[in-house]
């Protein structure tokens, strides 16, 4: 997380506070209702469960594509609760990103013992 970057560490403050009072071993849904729940108390403005319409050779393909959190139109927030983080979900983060033409993104995996070794930033 670079410091120049308020958005991404008011995002993971409000993870660290759910992390704290939850712990790990939960479902990635509970995670997600608790940040929610936190990022509102802050007054982080973002939009959860947002669908992005996916197109293929100028045939949309649908809008079944749901983003877990989109903060300040800018960031997207997608959240794990696995046992490793893969760079599977890297992949997947990235893609998120250039269907959006948004440029930062992190991941959040809540299934480990302290939460800064859960979360990986991406910038295109």
């Amino acid at each position: 997380m670079e410091e120049r970057d308020p958005l991404s560490a008011a995002v993971i403050g409000a993870a660290i506070e759910v992390h704290k009072l939850l712990g790990p071993g939960l479902l990635e849904v509970l995670y997600h209702r608790a940040l929610r729940h936190e990022l509102a108390l802050r007054a982080i403005p973002f939009a959860s469960e947002q669908p992005v319409p996916v197109h293929y050779k100028g045939h949309h393909l649908g809008d079944d594509l749901r983003l877990d959190l989109v903060v300040s139109n800018e960031l997207i927030v997608e959240l794990k609760a696995v046992e490793h983080l893969h760079s599977i979900h890297d992949a997947q983060l990235i893609t998120y990103l250039k269907l959006t033409g948004l440029r930062k993104g992190l991941l959040l995996n809540f299934n480990v013992k302290l939460l800064k070794d859960g979360i990986k930033r991406i910038v295109l």
